[in-house]
Formats: structure tokens, C-alpha cells, sequence
């Protein structure tokens, strides 16, 4: 398996900034991946996503076999071309909804069974069909491996053997996986809170090889000062030369706090399920658009960026919007949020370029303190 190359150009602290290079495009790093679960970034054309300067997008590869199905996807072309998105894609393994949907799905060791959430039909994951659908029929650039990981609070001997359990797949995955010039495989580091299982995971899956190292089974009920202690413990035992990525994290001051811990990707769902219901998110926190303190609020919600819904449309219109129960107040926010999030990763590699990184984080707290 070859490795996409990974350049990492100044470090501040434990941050970094750099490049992972693909195929299909440079990713810059700190980078985050709008999440496009079901094939779009929910609210947006992918011309808008564009426009905040994202690099790569997240697909899901649960609900693309569910729907339009991977077979589907093949024959259309691969996820980029049906949802005409040129740049690179990570695809997520299945691994979430067997967390999530636990109810729904039986899991032993060859793989699980789903049983659909849509129309009740049977799917089944393997480690090898995991790989097939993400690599062969989406066409993601950057594959995850199968896992599995508890919601947390779990008994030690749980996290324990979801953990093995996670590497004994990514052997297999590595091994369907093979050898490929043109796409990546990302191993997921898993193990709870606890730093001992976290070693033995870490320790066990660079033995075997990969082009990148996720952080998985975090943002799943530990809390924030618990996610960062477990950072701190794992982080460290990661190569320096392969990216690093938290899975599902988060509010922007979990990722500031995840930079300055070597963190160099992330996703999550936050920008635009917050947009869907009135939340606009700011260095000073989020604000509720709904509030009726802004519905004479003629400034816009940031006009430092480069995006008509941050710049163009004062508050107090978006505030009419979600009063008047409009599309366009969804629209507009979840394109706000996900320009603030590609504004914050900017800002911090640079900070990090400048190595002043520590200052940037210093006042992003103090000011994330103050809002709402």
C-alpha cells in the first residue's frame, strides 16, 4: 500500500500544519471535511461548498449501500461523478451505525448484519465487502477500515474487546484493500478512555502499516475534558509522518483544543444540523438566530469572511427567515457555518505557519468563554 504523500511544513507545539497530497487534490492541514453522508452536504450545491474553500468531503458508506446502493453507484460512475464533487472523499466505514444503530444490527466476528432503517431489508458488512463498496463502487480516495467502538461510559472489558475486535478487522480490511496507487487506507486507533487499550491499539496498527491514523470511539458520551485527556495519551504514540484524523469532532473549540494535540483532519455533522435550526457559529460561540434580540440586528453574522451568508445578509433577515419558517434560512446558515469552519482552519495554519499558534488558541478560548 503506498501512502499519499504527507508534508508537514511548520509545527507549533504539538500543531502542525502541512499537506496530504492526492490524486484528486492537495488537502491542507488542519483541514475539515464537510460531511456529505448520503451524497450531498445537507442544504448545499456542491458549487457552494467549493466556495468556503474545502478541500475534501466525507461520505457515509452505510447509507449509500442502503441508498442509491453501491452496485448503483458503479454503474453511475462512483460517488464524485454522481454528485459531480471533483476533489478527493472519505468515505466513513459502517463503523458509526454499528454504534448507533445497535438495535438494528447483529454483530459477530466475520462482520455485522444490518436491518435497514429505510425499509427493513438485510445488509451485511464485511471487513473485504466494507472495502469492495468504498473503494470499488463509491470510489472514495481515502477509505476507512471496519470497526467497531461502545458508546461511552463502557465497562473496561467491553472497550476491550470492541478494540481487538477493530484490529483483527483492520488486517483484513488491509489485505482486501491491497495494493493501490490511487486511493489510501486509514487504519482507526481505538479503545475508549482508558490509555492502556489505547497503546495496545495504536501500537498494534502501525505494526501493520497504513497510509493514515484515525483517533476513533470519541464525541460518543465521554465529555470534552475526558476526549482532550485521551488525546493527549494517543496523539503521541501516532507516526509524525502519516496524517492523523478525529473521527466526528466537533465544536470548533474541541478542534482548536484537538490542534493543538497534532490532530491534522476532522469531520463532523455540527455545521450544518446547527444551521438547520437557527445556530450560527462564531469565535465567541454560537448564537441562536431565533433570539429575538436580533431581529432588528442589521450587521451580518461575520463580514472578515468570504461568504455571501456570512457577509451579505444582516441578521436580522436571517432571523426573519427562520421566523418565517423559509428554506433560504437553512440554507444560509449551514453555508455560514461550514465557511467558518474552513475560515478557523485557515486561521490556525497560519498561526501555526507564524508560530504563534499558542496565542491564537489562548484568545480563541478566552473569547469562546465570553459568548453565549
Amino acid at each position: 500500500m503506498t501512502a499519499f504523500p504527507f508534508q508537514i511544513h511548520a509545527r507549533d507545539g504539538a500543531a502542525r500544519t502541512g499537506v496530504l497530497k492526492t490524486p484528486r487534490g492537495d488537502i491542507q492541514t488542519p483541514a475539515f471535511m464537510p460531511v456529505g453522508t448520503a451524497g450531498t452536504v445537507k442544504g448545499l450545491t456542491v458549487d457552494q461548498v467549493k466556495s468556503t474553500r474545502a478541500d475534501i468531503i466525507l461520505g457515509n458508506t452505510y447509507h449509500l449501500m442502503l441508498r442509491p446502493g453501491g452496485e448503483r453507484l458503479k454503474r453511475l460512475g462512483g460517488l464524485h461523478k454522481f454528485m459531480r464533487w471533483d476533489g478527493p472523499i472519505l468515505t466513513d466505514s459502517g463503523g458509526y451505525q454499528v454504534m448507533s444503530l445497535a438495535q438494528l444490527r447483529k454483530l459477530d466476528e466475520n462482520g455485522v448484519t444490518f436491518r435497514s432503517h429505510v425499509d427493513g431489508s438485510q445488509h451485511r458488512l464485511t471487513p473485504e465487502s466494507c472495502m469492495d463498496i468504498q473503494a470499488d463502487q463509491i470510489g472514495s480516495d481515502i477509505v476507512m477500515q471496519l470497526d467497531e467502538c461502545p458508546a461511552l461510559p463502557a465497562p473496561r472489558e467491553r472497550v476491550a474487546e470492541a478494540m481487538e475486535l477493530s484490529l483483527r478487522w483492520a488486517k483484513r480490511c488491509k489485505v482486501a484493500f491491497g495494493a493501490r496507487e490511487a486511493q489510501n487506507l486509514f487504519a482507526i486507533v481505538q479503545g475508549g478512555t482508558d490509555a492502556e487499550l489505547r497503546k495496545r491499539s495504536a501500537e498494534a496498527l502501525i505494526a501493520e502499516g497504513f497510509g493514515g491514523y484515525a483517533i476513533g470511539g470519541l464525541a460518543v458520551g465521554e465529555g470534552h475534558e475526558a476526549m482532550l485527556a485521551t488525546l493527549d495519551v494517543t496523539a503521541p504514540l501516532l507516526p509524525q509522518d502519516r496524517p492523523r484524523y478525529l473521527m466526528g469532532v466537533g465544536k470548533p473549540i474541541d478542534i482548536v483544543e484537538s490542534v493543538a494535540r497534532g490532530v491534522d483532519m476532522f469531520d463532523c455533522v455540527l455545521p450544518t444540523r446547527s444551521g438547520r435550526h437557527g445556530q450560527a457559529w462564531t469565535d465567541q460561540g454560537s448564537l441562536n438566530i431565533k433570539n429575538a434580540r436580533f431581529a432588528e440586528d442589521e450587521t451580518p453574522l461575520d463580514a472578515s469572511i468570504d461568504c455571501p451568508a456570512s457577509r451579505d445578509y444582516s441578521k436580522a433577515y436571517l432571523h426573519h427567515l427562520f421566523k418565517a419558517g423559509e428554506l433560504l434560512s437553512q440554507v444560509l446558515l449551514s453555508w455560514h457555518n461550514i465557511a467558518y469552519y474552513q475560515s478557523l482552519m485557515a486561521r490556525m495554519r497560519t498561526a501555526i505557519a507564524e508560530g504563534r499558534f499558542e496565542d491564537f488558541r489562548a484568545r480563541f478560548a478566552a473569547q469562546h468563554r465570553g459568548g453565549d
